[in-house]
């Protein structure tokens, strides 16, 4: 087993933008709207822990190389039917950024769940509506002209 050798390649400005979504209940939406989650703002501390995630990506993901985070940015937005996380993550490295902002997704949607899981259970205690999926990467952009 080893990882990939990047000793070679040039440091160069990256930047990955990833999303995901969480798909609730109308009763969940709307404590969400009203503030009424009893464990607090869901979406701030989706933010707050994603922005966490991808500066612990390579502590989590086996053969990611742990690379200097210069910029990372979370968002998350109430739809209709659940929540929409958008990361977008920059860094000067050897090696893309697109797993950092794929791990603070992930994070940020499971901590959505944790948070309202309460309001998504059914009387048996299942989640028979909450969904996450959707996960990817929506764009990857390499700058060769940094050094």
């Amino acid at each position: 087993m080893k990882s990939i050798d990047i000793a070679q390649k040039k440091i160069i400005e990256r930047t990955a933008i990833a999303s995901g979504f969480i798909k609730l209940s109308k009763e969940s939406i709307l404590r969400i709207k009203e503030h009424k989650i009893e464990k607090g703002d869901p979406l701030s501390v989706a933010e707050l822990k994603a922005i966490e995630a991808v500066k612990d990506t390579a502590r989590a993901i086996a053969f990611c190389h742990p690379i200097p985070i210069e910029y990372t940015e979370a968002h998350c937005e109430l739809r209709e039917d659940g929540v929409e996380v958008t990361v977008t993550v920059k860094a000067q490295a050897k090696t893309g950024v697109e797993m950092e902002a794929l791990y603070g997704v992930s994070v940020a949607l499971l901590n959505i769940w944790d948070m309202v899981k309460k309001y998504e259970k059914d009387e048996n205690g299942q989640y028979p509506y909450t969904e996450i999926g959707n996960i990817r990467v929506i764009k990857k952009i390499k700058n060769d002209s940094t050094v």
